[in-house]
C-alpha cells in the first residue's frame, strides 16, 4: 500500500491510500476514522483491484471543508475526488457516513459511479433517534462527548482489539474535522433519501442485525428503492462491520464488484 495526496479542483488537499491495479474502488470511511479503516478490504481486495481508501475531509491527512458543510458539500467533494483521479467512473464503497456521501455521489453523479455499496448507512431516522444524534453533534461541537459511548455500541467485550485500534483513530482525528462531519452525519439521513431510486447502477446495501442505529429495516427501505438494490444483513455484528466481519463484507463486496449490469 502507498500513500499519496490528490490536489482537488477546489485547492484542497485529499489524502488517498493505493493499492493493487485494475478496475478502480473507491473506499470512504465514517466520522472519526480514516482510511486505514478499511484495510482488510483494501488488503484482500487489491489481489484483483485498484484500491483506493480516501481519508475524508478534516481526516487523516485530507484537508477540511471550509465554513459549516452540510452532507451536500462532501458529496461534491467526492465528485471531486474521483475527477482529480482520473480514472474514469468508479466503484464506490462508504460505511457510515461514507455510506451517505457514496449515496448522494450515485444519485447526483451517475456519470462517475459503476456501483456503489452502502456499509451500516441510515435512512430516515426514527424522531427518538434522530433527537439524540443532533444532541452528540452538539455535545461534539462544544468540544465535548467522549468515545466510550460510541465504542459501547460499536463493539462486544471479545472484540477489545479491533475497538483499542478504533478507539485510536478516534482519539487522533482532528476535533474541528470530526465536529463537522458528525453534524453532517446527523443532519444528512434524510438529504439524499428520496433519490435513491435514481440509482440505476448495482447498490449493494449491508448492516448488521446488531447495528441499533443502522437497521435492518433502514437496509431493506434502502436497497428496495433502486433497481438493481441488493440488501444484505449480517448477523452477530454491530456498525463497525467491516472490521468485525471483514472476510464476510470483503465477498459481498467481490460479489457487488463483479455484477455489470445497469437499469434500464
Amino acid at each position: 500500500m502507498m500513500s499519496r495526496t490528490l490536489r482537488l479542483s477546489d485547492g484542497l488537499c485529499a489524502n488517498v491510500v493505493e493499492a493493487g491495479s485494475g478496475e478502480p474502488v473507491l473506499l470512504i470511511h465514517g466520522v472519526g476514522m480514516c482510511a486505514g479503516a478499511w484495510e482488510p478490504q483494501t488488503a484482500a481486495l487489491s489481489a484483483d483491484y485498484r484500491v483506493l481508501a480516501v481519508d475524508m475531509p478534516g481526516h487523516g491527512g485530507s484537508d477540511p471543508l471550509p465554513g459549516a458543510p452540510l452532507l451536500p458539500d462532501y458529496v461534491d467533494w467526492a465528485a471531486r475526488v474521483v475527477d482529480a483521479l482520473d480514472l474514469g467512473p468508479v466503484s464506490v464503497a462508504g460505511h457510515s457516513m461514507g455510506a451517505l456521501i457514496a449515496a448522494g455521489l450515485a444519485a447526483e453523479r451517475p456519470d462517475l459511479v459503476r456501483r456503489a455499496a452502502l456499509l451500516n448507512g441510515v435512512y430516515r431516522r426514527a424522531p427518538e433517534a434522530k433527537a439524540a444524534v443532533l444532541a452528540r453533534a452538539s455535545e461534539i461541537g462544544a468540544g465535548h462527548g467522549g468515545i466510550e459511548a460510541p465504542l459501547a455500541r460499536w463493539f462486544g467485550p471479545e472484540q477489545s482489539e479491533i475497538r483499542d485500534k478504533v478507539a485510536g483513530w478516534l482519539r487522533n482525528v482532528s476535533r474541528s474535522g470530526y465536529a463537522a462531519a458528525y453534524r453532517a452525519f446527523a443532519e444528512g439521513d434524510e438529504v439524499y433519501a428520496a433519490r435513491l431510486g435514481l440509482i440505476r447502477c448495482p447498490l449493494l446495501v449491508m448492516t448488521a442485525d446488531e447495528d441499533a442505529n443502522s437497521t435492518p429495516e433502514m437496509t431493506r427501505a434502502m436497497a428496495a428503492l433502486a433497481p438493481l438494490g441488493r440488501a444484505v444483513v449480517v448477523p452477530g455484528h454491530r456498525h463497525m462491520l467491516n472490521l468485525t466481519a471483514p472476510d464476510i463484507v470483503t465477498a459481498e463486496l467481490r460479489r457487488w464488484l463483479s455484477t455489470e449490469e445497469t437499469a434500464p
